[in-house]
């Protein structure tokens, strides 16, 4: 791990399926965890005064499967560059009509149904128990939906994420299941990702981009590819990179309207 007072970076980025690099003028290091090493070399650069690290989750070849990555490593390196804030896009398939690809959801809330993943730094000997009610920065959150409304962009200001632990894709009726539930949007890699940002206080923020309508069910069309995912997320990657330049460059120097650094204090006794 850094010395915690070699600040390399404000805000961490993960890159997900088709988003493999963010900044064009960057430093990469190699950071070893006590959890392993992460999916890749962490880049470094600037936008605006922030500093960013940016992790591709799956690696910049696409050769770590959802199941396969090392969540761990990954959120504690973010945490070891000195990151507060760690925005996550993912790309996911839609389960209700009226959430079409193309379309940006600013999640609030997760389901997750994955399984045999390591999900906690705190195995002991503290008792610690972290309450995600909420799982999401509010801060983060509100900024977004209005960056995303300012680009133009068609975006849902609450959603419910469900994880799936991959790497096939929902049957139909899986699908017809989970639509009934009221889920949003099915993703992979959100869970737990996302909730390991907040077990490290630091803030979480989960922005989806529809590429699909899963298996097809609700839009009465072909059941999602891995081609049709890229495809469309290399269509809407421009409008993510302006979203996600706005954002940061947005983001204040302090944490004002959440409570995401007190994460860890309130969950020991």
């Amino acid at each position: 791990m850094l010395n915690c007072n070699e600040k390399k970076a404000d805000i961490g980025i993960f890159g997900g399926s088709g988003f493999y690099k963010f900044l064009d003028d960057i430093e990469e290091i190699k950071v070893e965890t006590p959890y392993g090493s992460p999916s890749d070399k962490l880049m470094l650069g600037k936008i605006g005064n922030k500093k960013v690290a940016f992790l591709p989750r799956h690696g910049r070849y696409h050769d770590i499967l959802p199941h396969q990555i090392n969540y761990r490593a990954n959120v504690y390196a973010m945490k070891s560059l000195g990151c507060t804030r760690v925005i996550s896009p993912c790309a996911v398939g839609s389960l209700q009509k009226d959430i079409k690809p193309g379309d940006f959801v600013i999640c609030d809330q997760f389901v997750n149904f994955t399984q045999g993943r390591i999900d906690t730094f705190y195995e002991g000997p503290i008792c610690t128990h972290i309450s995600v009610a909420d799982p999401y920065c509010p801060e983060l959150r509100d900024l977004a939906i209005k960056v995303a409304r300012n680009n133009g962009v068609n975006v849902h200001e609450t959603g419910t994420m469900l994880v799936i632990n991959g790497p096939r894709f929902n049957t139909k009726a899986e699908s017809k299941f989970y639509t009934n539930q009221g889920f949003s949007v099915v993703g992979m890699t959100n869970y737990p990702e996302s909730y390991l940002v907040r077990e490290l206080n630091m803030c979480p923020l989960n922005i989806s981009l529809i590429t699909d309508y899963d298996a097809g069910l609700v839009s009465d069309t072909e059941p999602v590819s891995h081609k049709a995912v890229i495809d469309v997320f290399n269509n809407n990657i421009a409008n993510l990179k302006k979203v996600l330049f706005e954002l940061i460059e947005q983001i204040p120097d302090e944490r004002n309207n959440c409570e995401c650094g007190n994460t860890l204090e309130k969950g020991r006794v």
